[in-house]
């Protein structure tokens, strides 16, 4: 998946190499190390246990404020099966479990439609625009449920 050209079109570093790619995920292997509720985590198929993707709860420092966002990323072949969706509503579950976050937000390039479009089928919705990682990105927000 990192060094798919077409999976990884709006990630500002672009495609990884093998090296890259282990380095990146060695440092979430045992959660954020920072903060253990935060990490990324293998997405497997239940019916069979293939992986289709990766996916989990990430920090980020926006504008000043301590961030928690929902991070998914499914392997195109499987896209358009709505596994994206349902691992975004998992997280969103998740995350409200295991943090006292007031909302959870979710990161994207504003010209990606199909991340936009996963994140609003799991309830979030346009809070923002803002520079994250000297990036202009949008940002979407979904509430803690009362």
């Amino acid at each position: 998946m990192y060094s798919d050209i077409e999976m990884r079109e709006f990630f500002p570093d672009g495609v990884r190499d093998a090296d890259q790619t282990r380095e990146e995920l060695t440092w979430y292997l045992d959660g954020d190390p920072r903060d253990s509720r935060l990490g990324l985590w293998a997405f497997d198929r239940k019916s069979d246990g293939k992986f289709i993707g990766r996916g989990g709860l990430l920090g980020w420092d926006i504008d000043g404020v301590k961030e928690i966002e929902i991070a998914y990323m499914i392997d195109k072949s499987f896209w358009r099966q709505g596994l994206g969706s349902e691992a975004a509503r998992g997280l969103v579950r998740h995350g409200f479990e295991v943090t006292e976050a007031p909302h959870l937000i979710a990161l994207t390039d504003p010209n990606h439609h199909a991340s936009i479009n996963t994140a609003r089928s799991a309830g979030l919705t346009f809070w923002k625009n803002a520079m994250v990682d000297g990036l202009d990105s949008a940002v979407y927000k979904i509430d803690r449920p009362m």
